[in-house]
C-alpha cells in the first residue's frame, strides 16, 4: 500500500523535471529547457527529493552532480518520457499538421552548412507545432547511449564504417578535396603526396580520446601520417581559419564549395586517393517502427537529396 501511495504522487510532469534537472545538472538551465521559472523548478526538485528520500543533485565544487540514486534514475526516466510520447503519438498515427512531437537530432557541423537550417525549415513548415532540438556531436557525445535512451532520435554524420548495432540510412557520398587559402604555395605550384603530408593541416578534435576522424583513419591504414598543427571542435570555423593562414582543410567537396564565394579560398585535389566520404543517418531499434521517427528520417533523406542537386 505504501508503494501505491507513493506511486500515486508521481506524474509525468515530475518525471520530465527529474530527467531534465539530472541531465542538465543545473536548475537554471533546466528551467530554460522546460520553459519554467527557476523557483518553480526548485520547488519541484524539493518535492522530488522528498519522494526519493535522496538529494538527487548535490554540489561538487562550483558544479552540481547527480547522486548515485540520481544517476540510476536518468535512464528509466528517459524511457518513461519516450514511452509516454510514443503511447499517444503512435495511437493516433503521426499527423504532421497537428502533431506536437519533439524531434531530437544529433549532427556534427562538418555537414553541408545548409543542411541543418534546411532540415529545421522543412520540419517547421510541414509540422508547425512540433519542436526541434539539435544536439552536437562532440568529444562528450555518446551517441549510442543517447539513441538507446531516447535522448536523440537520429544521428547524422560520416563514418568509414557505420556501427553494426544501429539502423543506418545512407544519405550521400562526397569527394574528398582540400580547401586552402588563395595564398597557399600549393595553389601556384601544386603538390605531391609528400608535400601534402608535410603541409600544416587543421583537423577536428577527436570524438573520443585517442580517436581519429575518417581522414586520419584512412591515412593510418596506408601507414601514413599528416602534419596536424591545429585542432578545433568547431568545424564551422575552419574555412575562416584556412583563409587567413597556410593551414590545409581536407574534407568533402560539397562542404568546401559553400565557402568559395564567401572567403579567399580555393579547392585543390588531394594528391592521395581517398574513398568517398559517406554520410549516414543512424537510429536505434527502439524508434525503428515509430511513425513519427519514420517521418523525421524521410525529411532528413529528402533534404540531403535536395542539397545534392544544387
Amino acid at each position: 500500500m505504501r508503494d501505491q501511495a507513493l506511486f500515486d504522487k508521481i506524474d509525468l510532469h515530475l518525471i520530465r523535471v527529474l530527467y531534465t534537472v539530472l541531465t542538465e545538472r543545473n536548475v537554471s538551465r533546466a528551467a530554460i529547457r522546460l520553459g519554467m521559472s527557476q523557483p518553480a523548478v526548485s520547488a519541484v526538485l524539493k518535492r522530488l527529493r522528498e519522494l526519493a528520500g535522496d538529494p538527487l543533485l548535490v554540489r561538487s565544487g562550483a558544479a552540481m552532480v547527480p547522486t548515485d540514486a540520481g544517476l540510476r534514475m536518468i535512464e528509466p526516466s528517459a524511457g518513461i518520457l519516450r514511452a509516454a510520447e510514443v503511447l499517444f503519438t503512435e495511437a493516433r498515427g503521426f499527423e504532421p499538421q497537428t502533431a506536437r512531437t519533439t524531434f531530437r537530432v544529433a549532427a556534427s557541423d562538418y555537414l553541408d552548412p545548409f543542411f541543418l537550417p534546411q532540415l529545421v525549415a522543412r520540419i517547421k513548415s510541414q509540422a508547425p507545432l512540433c519542436h526541434i532540438e539539435i544536439h552536437p556531436l562532440s568529444a562528450d557525445s555518446d551517441y549510442h547511449t543517447h539513441l538507446a535512451q531516447g535522448e536523440v532520435d537520429v544521428v547524422i554524420g560520416n563514418w568509414l564504417k557505420a556501427p553494426d548495432d544501429l539502423h543506418m540510412g545512407r544519405l550521400f557520398g562526397d569527394e574528398v578535396v582540400c580547401l586552402v587559402s588563395k595564398e597557399h604555395p600549393a595553389v601556384r605550384r601544386s603538390w605531391d603526396a609528400t608535400s601534402w603530408l608535410q603541409s600544416e593541416h587543421i583537423a577536428p578534435t577527436p570524438l573520443h580520446p585517442g580517436g581519429h576522424g575518417v581522414i586520419d583513419d584512412h591515412l593510418n591504414s596506408l601507414g601514413l601520417q599528416r602534419n596536424i598543427t591545429a585542432r578545433c571542435p568547431h568545424f564551422g570555423l575552419f574555412p575562416a581559419m584556412v583563409a587567413s593562414s597556410l593551414l590545409v582543410l581536407t574534407t568533402g567537396r560539397q562542404y568546401c564549395e559553400r565557402f568559395i564565394e564567401q572567403l579567399p579560398v580555393k579547392i585543390l585535389p588531394c594528391p592521395i586517393d581517398f574513398p568517398q566520404l559517406m554520410y549516414y543517418q543512424l537510429w536505434h531499434e527502439r524508434t525503428h517502427a515509430s511513425s513519427s521517427a519514420k517521418w523525421l528520417r524521410e525529411r532528413v533523406k529528402s533534404v540531403a537529396e535536395t542539397l545534392r542537386k544544387k
